[in-house]
């Protein structure tokens, strides 16, 4: 009987730590977006994102490099390899580099 006890009690901790770890994990994907629209977005990868939207750009570096910094603060990467833009709302299509020009590809 003692034995069922201990058992039950080690089966009972192991599904609690594993509990525990995935909350953990599910923390660490989400991000607090601090501004006029409060709330909780998931991160996306932008890496990867960036890596299609720019894929046949004749300049690929620069053009992954702004649609990383573009993709980090609008929480967003327009479909396709160019255009549709207006898809991630004025966060994306209102950046504009010290120049003025539009910053996100």
């Amino acid at each position: 009987m003692a034995l069922r006890f201990v058992l039950l009690a080690t089966v009972l901790l192991l599904c609690i730590a594993q509990v525990s770890s995935d909350v953990k994990i599910e923390e660490k994907n989400i991000q607090e977006v601090k501004g006029a629209k409060r709330g909780f977005l998931t991160f996306l990868d932008c890496a990867g994102l960036c890596k299609g939207r720019c894929r046949l750009h004749s300049r690929q570096k620069v053009c992954t490099r702004a649609c990383g910094t573009c993709c980090k603060r609008c929480n967003c990467v327009p479909p396709g390899t160019s255009g549709n833009r207006e898809k991630c709302g004025r966060c994306y299509t209102d950046m504009t580099t010290h120049g003025n020009k539009t910053k996100c590809p």
